[in-house]
């Protein structure tokens, strides 16, 4: 019989779209198989969960070889707005809800949200900085602890 994973911890360090969906659906998809999840954010990653940032997260054009874009192409004025509004479109198509909602209802399953203390001290954040649903901010240490006998996954 196959081992079966039990518990998965999901670091996201990248505040773009294509850093951020990722790790979001890799967490609903846990939750829907009933796997512990826990996400923790660190760098650009708490662009994800920070009040003021959460609701405009964009795809980065510059340099995403995903795209086949010409590195100048990507960096044309309105180019990632443009092509995360295209992008937002296509996963509304598909039921693939925005950032917030889609944060909310992993959170609402009971998967943990956790900042990381070194990140938020890097760029003078608070606890107040971020959306209700982040459990909290822990330190790297910590977030082994709750790692600890799981997966852990780098998006």
């Amino acid at each position: 019989m196959a081992d079966t994973i039990e518990k998965v911890s999901i670091i996201v360090s990248k505040g773009s779209l294509d850093g951020v969906y990722p790790a979001l659906i890799m967490a609903n998809g846990a939750r829907a198989e009933g796997i512990d999840a826990n996400l923790f954010f660190t760098f650009f990653g708490l662009d994800a969960i920070h009040k003021a940032r959460h609701e405009h997260i964009k795809l980065a054009t510059v340099g995403n070889p995903g795209l086949h874009l010409a590195t100048w192409a990507g960096g044309l004025p309105g180019m990632s707005a443009v092509m995360t509004h295209y992008l937002a479109s296509k996963m509304d198509k598909l039921d693939i809800p925005p950032i917030p909602e889609f944060i909310e209802m992993i959170a609402d399953t009971g998967a943990g949200l956790y900042a990381c203390k070194a990140s938020v001290d890097l760029f003078g954040l608070a606890k107040d900085d971020f959306i209700d649903q982040v459990t909290g901010i822990i330190t790297v240490g910590e977030f082994y602890e709750l790692a600890a006998g799981g997966q852990i996954i780098f998006t």
